[in-house]
């Protein structure tokens, strides 16, 4: 018998047993927690996101794909890019919503074949939780880069 029920329209993962992405986000969170395992939270959130494009608004998938380049690949903290770009991001300083609204949300301008997923991390379990979710963010950029769609798009070009 099989139990794959659906397939998630942005990431593709399949559905197991009617679990959601969303809900496999807020698993993740969960053992998060619960465990006391927040140093990749940052990494976390962001991957879940940028899979999910459509939760952002075009400028906020823009800033995502930037603060990726920046965590992963330039080894920036979350501690530092807070106060890099702080004022940047913060919602009453900002004219732009980075959060999508009905009429605008973000899409990538060429498809994506992405090699990892949530799913994936669920999977593993939460004792590699910390290596499941860096090894998804790094499969993420390594994905966005190979499609194009970082293409342009550079930490110190959108993170001022």
């Amino acid at each position: 018998m099989n139990d794959v029920q659906a397939a998630c329209p942005e990431c593709g993962d399949r559905w197991l047993q009617g679990q959601t992405c969303a809900d496999a986000f807020h698993l993740l969170l969960g053992w998060e927690w619960e465990h006391q395992m927040q140093a990749v939270h940052h990494l976390l959130v962001l991957s879940y996101h940028l899979q999910h494009p459509s939760l952002y608004s075009p400028e906020g998938l823009t800033v995502g794909r930037a603060l990726l380049i920046a965590f992963v690949e330039d080894g920036v903290t979350p501690e530092t890019m807070r106060k890099r770009i702080g004022r940047q991001v913060d919602s009453g300083a900002r004219t732009d919503s980075l959060t999508a609204r009905p009429d605008r949300y973000g899409i990538y301008e060429k498809p994506v074949v992405w090699t990892m997923r949530i799913g994936d991390c669920v999977r593993a379990g939460p004792d590699p939780f910390y290596a499941s979710v860096r090894a998804w963010a790094a499969s993420i950029l390594a994905s966005l880069r190979a499609s194009g769609n970082l293409d342009g798009i550079s930490a110190q070009s959108v993170l001022k």
